[in-house]
């Protein structure tokens, strides 16, 4: 899975990749003109205690590619610049994370020149939507054209959801929040429609702001078109400073300024949530993994993703939850209890189960 950071220059949006991809020299990628990527671990403190537990050879944590795409300047003349490079960056993200600045900096100015985030936020939409509206309109006329001359029935199925994908656009809303079906989401999942793509707005505070985070957000929410987009509130400049120091000063330090969570563990949850992703795991002596699935996803469908010849050749899954394993301590002690059992191909796996697949 692949996140992309999406922003104007000065949102603070390489300080937060740099925070996140534990990148120590943030002056080597300011103002940078190239997109980066990191692959970065997914925090995840159970699996972080059943390694205390079992005391593997290895440990494996989930992964996650973050992709820091160059912030949008303003060009010469006076608009922000819009490049196809910086479309192609954008729409080969499997979500976005809008970068907003809400921060005030006299030594950096703001692109726009005063900071406001709704607008900040508005302006993205408003360029993605046109981005979208602009394929769409192509594709249409693509269309007639090809079952005018092959009467092909695959194209006549796809154009009533395209035509009706370029109404919602055209009335200025972005696609995912249109409820298209599986089925339709499943003609477009080849087009990378950038409005169709998960979203996440994150927000910059600076230790100035930190009491009135829950105010500016409900203001920013209040702007939005879809009141039920998932606002994540951070702060750049801070977390980047607690990521370079020890486990026990970071924890005093963000208590001091109220952070509860890092700007890792807030993004990387709430991609989870929109995504429609959970956990499972795997343990033993040799290796302790968490595996990424869709939620929903089966006992097979989760054998599948360890290996290949796991899902062909499954027989039944054993399987623990997190939670009863550590209340009872020990996988015997799981059994005693009736909270280990066996599982056939349609169990439905939960978020923290702990599998352990047989196969022939």
């Amino acid at each position: 899975m692949q996140i992309g950071l999406v922003g104007l220059q000065y949102s603070g949006k390489t300080t937060l990749f740099n925070t996140i991809a534990g990148i120590e020299n943030p002056e080597m990628s300011m103002g940078k003109e190239e997109a980066t990527i990191e692959v970065v671990k997914v925090p995840d403190k159970r699996l972080d205690i059943l390694t205390e537990m079992f005391n593997p050879k290895k440990t494996v944590h989930a992964t996650i590619e973050i992709f820091d795409t160059p912030g949008l300047k303003m060009s010469d003349n006076g608009k922000v610049k819009i490049t196809t490079q910086f479309m192609n960056n954008v729409k080969n993200n499997d979500a976005l994370f809008y970068v907003v600045r809400q921060f005030s900096d006299g030594s950096v100015a703001h692109p726009m020149n005063t900071v406001n985030p709704a607008r900040d936020i508005e302006f993205l939409e408003t360029e993605f939507l046109f981005y979208d509206l602009a394929f769409l309109e192509s594709r249409i006329v693509k269309l007639k054209k090809e079952i005018m001359k092959t009467k092909d029935e695959k194209m006549k199925r796809e154009l009533p959801i395209i035509e009706k994908c370029y109404a919602h656009v055209e009335d200025e809303k972005p696609l995912r929040t249109l409820g298209l079906s599986d089925d339709e989401l499943k003609i477009l999942s080849g087009y990378q429609l950038l409005t169709l793509k998960p979203l996440l707005i994150g927000v910059n505070f600076d230790e100035n702001s930190i009491d009135d985070v829950e105010s500016t957000i409900a203001e920013i929410r209040d702007s939005l078109l879809n009141k039920d987009e998932t606002i994540v509130p951070f702060f750049g400049k801070i977390e980047y400073e607690l990521s370079s120091m020890d486990e026990e000063d970071r924890i005093t330090f963000m208590e001091d300024y109220g952070i509860k969570e890092s700007a890792l563990s807030k993004i990387l949850g709430s991609a989870y949530d929109k995504l429609g992703l959970q956990s499972f795991f795997t343990v033993g002596e040799d290796e302790n993994r968490a595996w990424t699935i869709k939620k929903n996803y089966t006992a097979q469908d989760s054998a599948g993703v360890i290996h290949t010849d796991f899902y062909n050749k499954f027989i039944r899954a054993e399987v623990v939850h997190y939670d009863d394993y550590i209340t009872h301590g020990s996988f015997s002690k799981c059994k005693e209890a009736g909270v280990w059992r066996l599982e056939g191909k349609q169990y439905i796996v939960k978020d923290g189960d702990i599998l352990n697949i047989r196969h022939s």
